[in-house]
């Protein structure tokens, strides 16, 4: 596959496909804001520049950068495209638990994963379409496929807004209930969002294979440079080791799976982004893994130097 067949190569869902990603999103989000309490938000009173500043990093910062990021890269349009969205979308559950495992500030890392998810609803749909219009291939590439911005926006704001709207009201009106079915809704979305995607790009592998050092190389670098934006915001913050870990999972790990429904679903099926996006998905396990593993390295050493 040469780099401009990348670009214009699409994904094509059939109307029953299009329909299960639509739902599993729905599911997905339903599910989390069931999870959602007042405590998640309690930076806020607590330590307001420190919510904020987080929150900037992820929404500001990660899509400021990515910007930079293509503009220096100069990738193909639909790689850059991908990397865009997947910037757009806010963090992912993923990250509370590496955070964890990090010995990073778990409930900083659930406050701000909370913060993200709610914002996501009016900010991500507005978001891609502010970063993509910056960046002149992007634009011109959305163009070429004849995009709808205005109906992108509704729809997503739509399918956003109102699951996160109706299940923190769940949570609030029936509290046993939201906690008794957060956990089977959430993995039953997975569950029709993995199938509908692995379908979708079994049939596609022999086109992308020949293109996987366009896909990762770009992964790599994005998903390195957010881990560093991350770690870097929070010593601007003046935060405590422990939450500057917090800040680099929270910005390194995106909602890669979000990215993927929006790219399938509302943006033509672009193959290169797709690509991105689900490269992403599963490239940020290896990543987070490695840096638990530096982390907890370092925690090693500080310990065994303060024994001797």
């Amino acid at each position: 596959m040469t780099p401009d067949s990348l670009d214009l190569l699409t994904i094509a869902l059939s109307p029953l496909s299009q329909g299960l990603l639509s739902a599993a999103i729905i599911i997905m989000i339903f599910a989390i804001a069931l999870g959602l309490k007042p405590e998640h938000f309690s930076f806020l009173k607590s330590d307001p520049k420190l919510f904020w500043g987080g929150l900037a990093a992820q929404l500001i910062g990660l899509p400021l950068m990515t910007l930079l990021l293509v503009t220096a890269l100069a990738p193909h349009p639909s790689i850059a495209l991908g990397m865009i969205v997947v910037a757009a979308c806010p963090g992912g559950n993923v990250s509370n638990f590496m955070t964890w495992s990090a010995r990073g500030d778990t409930a900083y890392s659930v406050s701000l994963t909370a913060g993200s998810s709610v914002v996501a609803a009016l900010w991500t749909p507005a978001a891609i379409l502010f970063w993509s219009a910056l960046y002149p291939p992007t634009a011109e590439l959305l163009n070429t496929i004849n995009f709808n911005r205005l109906s992108f926006v509704i729809q997503t704001t739509v399918m956003l807004a109102a699951p996160l709207t109706l299940g923190m009201l769940g949570a609030h009106y029936f509290p046993a209930a939201a906690d008794k079915i957060r956990k089977p809704l959430a993995l039953f979305g997975a569950g029709i969002l993995a199938i509908v995607i692995i379908d979708g790009f079994i049939r596609l592998t022999g086109a992308l294979l020949p293109a996987w050092s366009l896909i990762l190389i770009p992964v790599a670098l994005h998903n390195g440079a957010a881990f560093a934006l991350g770690a870097g915001a929070g010593r601007l913050l003046g935060a405590s080791v422990p939450r500057r870990r917090t800040l680099a999972f929270e910005v390194g790990i995106q909602n890669a799976g979000l990215a993927i429904v929006l790219l399938l679903a509302q943006l033509k099926g672009l193959g290169g982004a797709a690509a991105i996006a689900a490269v992403w998905g599963v490239w940020h396990f290896f990543s987070g893994g490695a840096m638990i593993l530096l982390y907890r390295t370092l925690d090693s050493q500080k310990a065994n130097r303060k024994r001797t």
